[in-house]
């Protein structure tokens, strides 16, 4: 058992759920048939990537892993959450939920990509499981980025707004997970500092130079630990909880 990596991987498993649960708000609403049916399966992907962190958490901290997954997911209060705060933000338009889904797909390609290399042996496993369908998930959101910033002059417009939307948020993403320090130093997980200083080199030559958008200066924003959200999160939690919570011994 290790209560310092049941707490990472509950922070990892939080940004997966989120992300799955944003994306399963575009079902119905995507602007062409093909994306609606893509990111339903995207955020069954999330979803799916969040139970298997959950799952493992459970075995790291002792708890009833079989009921582990729906505890965390439907029963925890917002601040309880770990989860970075891009990811709550509501979808906006088309423009602004890709971005974000490619900001986030890059994210987990750094971050998978270190964890395959963990020394704790199913982490590793895991990561590299996950790391296989993330491939698919960035290659899908870095066409339509470019699809969209170098389309109409309307489309080129919305990207920059996005961007210039979502870019403060990611200087919550070298930020410390709770337990991350003792983890690094026994080869388990990786920096997060280190993890964000990759994507930005992954990042910022893509949007920069592959979509021509021009990256904010965030250098006065003021960066939040991952126990710190906006209003958005408990909106979500809010309808994704609610079935669960009026029947809490309820079997489905």
């Amino acid at each position: 058992m290790n209560p310092n990596l049941a707490k990472y991987l509950i922070a990892l498993a939080d940004d997966e759920l989120i992300c799955g649960h944003r994306l399963s708000e575009w079902t119905g609403h995507a602007p062409i048939l093909e994306e609606d049916i893509a990111f339903a399966n995207l955020a069954l992907d999330e979803i799916g990537h969040a139970r298997l962190w959950l799952e493992l958490s459970a075995v790291q901290g002792d708890e009833d892993v079989e009921k582990a997954p729906d505890k965390q997911v439907f029963f925890r209060k917002a601040e309880q959450f770990r989860n970075i705060q891009m990811l709550e933000l509501p979808n906006g338009d088309w423009a602004f939920s890709m971005l974000r889904q490619y900001l986030f797909d890059s994210l987990e390609s750094v971050r998978l990509g270190n964890l395959k290399n963990s020394s704790e042996k199913t982490l590793a496993e895991i990561a590299n499981k996950i790391a296989i369908e993330e491939t698919y998930h960035l290659r899908h959101s870095q066409a339509w980025m470019k699809r969209l910033a170098l389309g109409t002059e309307e489309s080129a417009m919305r990207s920059q707004r996005a961007l210039d939307a979502l870019w403060p948020y990611t200087k919550q993403l070298g930020v410390e997970i709770e337990g991350e320090a003792e983890l690094v130093g026994e080869g388990i997980t990786f920096s997060s500092a280190d993890i964000e200083n990759q994507w930005r080199e992954q990042v910022e030559p893509f949007l920069g130079d592959d979509c021509e958008l021009k990256i904010p200066d965030i250098s006065d924003t003021p960066i939040l630990t991952r126990s710190v959200h906006t209003e958005h999160l408990e909106n979500l939690l809010g309808d994704m909880q609610e079935v669960a919570r009026i029947e809490p011994e309820g079997t489905w």
